[in-house]
Parts: structure tokens; sequence; C-alpha cells
């Protein structure tokens, strides 16, 4: 029988079973109808998510016969469309192999300490039509970053260099759309020795000063790139994004209505999410490693230190994992898709409900576009950094031992 090492037997997964598959079985034609009724599209690549979705673990679309080497059992295992969108299957086994490369081949054997920015609703839905300024927005965070944690370690920029790992998420815990960035950054700086190694100097956690300080020059450094390539645009009294009026695919007024928690779809359309509030409004204010301003927060308050690989293991796969979970996902006897809460909301707020049209649109807007990395690398982990293959454990990168290996035995084989 194929079983683990723990005795566990292999049990497949049957996607046409759940709540998730049998909503976008259903809704996913009539919502793409409605669409066409009004002369909307959705883009290519979103239709491409859905009807993978519903291939994705169907053994009639495809399946690997895997065969016992003792008792010669065999097992059919449906292929994956290693999607990036909503797929909890896809998720799921993208979320486990992050977390094990991340421990084993990059942050293993370094204090690791989690920053968290979370951006103003306009710049979510800014950033989610042009997703081509991601890079430099993050190139700016990261920035400011490092070059707190380099100077706090007693370095310049030139003597040492510090490394982080960034994974771009794109939804929140109601389902709406909502870019923010996880950065797991060494809680320290690395500095190049006159023989060749490399030292690690740690520092200590952020102070509260610490994180507003950095918050606020984050924001404005932000504010005025976006302000110079003419996507946010000033006068004497606010500042407005300036964004297209039209949107022939129809994308982005889903992203609309999604970024802003309102509904895209039928007679309800413009108003707000029902939410239902089941725990009393929390009143926490700012402290420790957490600091907000103009609608941007910035949190670090979640640390692993360089001895706890199952604590970081945990904090990759949880800044890993897929978008939508289907153990909160339900109906109502009113047909209303019932979603609940990870964590409540500060007002109370434990559950939402969907139109199961308006579901479906609220997945589209999800959807990474094509070409898109939502896993960046920094500083020494950054694949032309030249101290990569010295602090990563496979030792992949530019000087890379294995590299210089390969090119001597090319060499000895040439010279033969």
């Amino acid at each position: 029988m194929l079983a683990t090492q723990q005795g566990r037997t292999y049990k497949r997964h049957r996607p046409e079973t759940t709540l998730l598959y049998q909503l976008v079985e259903r809704y996913y034609p009539v919502f793409t109808a409605n669409l066409a009724d009004q002369g909307k599209y959705l883009p290519k690549y979103v239709e491409r998510e859905f009807d993978d979705f519903l291939r994705c673990g169907r053994l009639k679309h495809g399946f690997l016969r895997v065969v016992c080497g003792d008792c010669k059992h065999e097992k059919l295992v449906a292929f994956s469309r290693k999607r990036r969108g909503f797929c909890p299957s896809c998720g799921a086994r993208r979320m486990a192999e992050s977390g094990a490369l991340l421990v084993d081949d990059i942050l293993g054997g370094y204090p690791v300490r989690q920053w968290v920015l979370s951006l103003p609703i306009p710049l979510r839905l800014l950033l989610a039509r042009y997703p081509r300024e991601l890079s430099k927005v993050m190139q700016i965070i990261h920035r400011a970053i490092s070059t707190h944690i380099v100077h706090k370690a007693g370095f310049t920029n030139k003597q040492a260099k510090t490394g982080a790992v960034t994974l771009i998420q794109r939804f929140g815990s109601a389902l709406n759309l909502n870019i923010h960035f996880h950065m797991l950054f060494l809680e320290g700086a690395i500095s190049e020795e006159p023989w060749g190694g490399t030292t690690f100097t740690r520092i200590k956690a952020p102070s509260h000063s610490d994180m507003v300080e950095l918050v606020h020059t984050i924001s404005q450094r932000i504010a005025q790139y976006l302000e110079r390539v003419g996507l946010v645009e000033r006068d004497m009294e606010s500042s407005f994004l300036n964004l297209p009026v039209d949107d022939e695919d129809s994308l982005l007024h889903l992203q609309g209505a999604s970024v802003s928690y309102r509904i895209a779809m039928g007679p309800q359309q413009g108003q707000k999410v029902f939410t239902l509030q089941t725990l009393p409004a929390s009143n926490a204010g700012e402290y420790g490693q957490v600091a907000n301003t103009s609608g941007f927060s910035l949190h670090a308050g979640v640390f692993a230190n360089a001895d706890e690989p199952d604590k970081l293991e945990r904090l990759c796969r949880y800044i890993s994992r897929p978008a939508i979970s289907e153990q909160r996902l339900s109906m109502t006897d009113q047909e209303k898709v019932h979603y609940e809460l990870k964590t409540p909301y500060r007002d109370g707020t434990t559950h939402v409900f969907f139109d199961p049209l308006d579901f479906i649109g609220k997945l589209a807007a999800l959807i990474p576009p094509p070409r898109l990395n939502l896993t960046r690398f920094f500083g020494v982990f950054a694949p032309n950094s030249n101290l990569r293959a010295q602090v990563t454990a496979s030792q992949r990168g530019k000087n890379s031992p294995i590299k210089k290996i390969a090119k001597l035995i090319i060499l000895i084989t040439l010279e033969a």
C-alpha cells in the first residue's frame, strides 16, 4: 500500500465535491454571460484561471499512475494546473514548496523578522491596475528598511548589506483585493571580510519610534514617486489617482468594488458588502512594532530566531498561504455565500456575505496578471548578489562554488 513514513495512506483530493468548485462551475458561466450582455469581457488570463480551476485535480483531465515497488498497488494522481489565483489545491502545494525552499535553501541559520506593509485603499487599486509599478514601489520599501537595519548595525550601505524575501499578497481575509507586502528581513547586516568570508551583525528589535519614522519615510517616498510618474496628481487641497475612466475588459470595475468592500454585480451594485458583527469593537491603539500614517500600516512584531526552524517554516507557510480557505466557506439557506474571517476586524466583523455572482467577481479580482513575480529576493538574497552563494545553504548565485566546479570540469573536458 502506498503510505508515508508516518503510516498514512494517500487520499485523492476530489475538488468536484467542494463548495468552491460547485459555485464556480454553476455561476461562472452566468457571470460571464451577464458581462457579455453589458458588452464587457474578462481578460484572457482571468478566463484561463477559471477554466484551469475547473480542470485542476480532475482525473478526466489527466493523471499520473503511481505504483508501489513492493506490493505493486496502484494509485491515480490527478494533474495539478499549478495556477496562482484562488485554487486552494494549487495554493496549498505552493505554500508547502515555498516554506521548505525558504527555510532549507535561503533563510535557514539566521534570525528573521517579518515586516508587513499595508497600503491605503486607493493605492491598492492603483497597483492592481499598474502591476509594473510594484517593482519600483517595493524597491523604495526595501531601500528604506534595509538602510535602517544596516545603520542600526553600525555600518553604511557600502560596508554591509542585509537581505529580504518579499511575498506579495493580493487578498484580504474578507476575499477583498488587498495588495500588501510580507517581507522576511534578516535581523542584522552581513559584511564581507578582507579574507573573503562574511560576518553577521545582529541588531535589536525596532522600537515604536523607529517604526513611526520608517512608515513616514516610506509613505512620503512612494507618494513622491507616484506623483513623478503621473499616477498621482495633487492640487491645493488634496491628492487623487490618475486612473482611466473606461475599462473595456471590466476588470477595473471588479477590482474597484473588491478593494472598497462593495458589491460589483446585481441589483445592489455599489452598496457595501453585507457583514456580520458578532464581537465588540476593539479600540486597541498603536504600540510596540506597529505604526500607521496616512493609510500606510507597518508591522514588525513577528520574529523567528536562528535556532527556531519550525517557527520560521510556519511563518513562511503563513505568508505564502492560499487566498481562500474552503473550511471557512459555506452557503446560507437564502443562497448567499457565507465566508468567515480568519481574524475579526476592529469593528467586530467576523463574517461577510456575497451574492453568488458577486462572489465570482471577487475571485476574478484576486487573480494576478501573467509574468508578475509574487516572490521577490532583495539584498544579499538577490540573484545578482555577490554574497548570495556565501550566505545561503543552497550556495546558488554569483561566485557559487558549484558554478566554479562546473566551469572547471568544462575546461578540463575541453583541454582533454
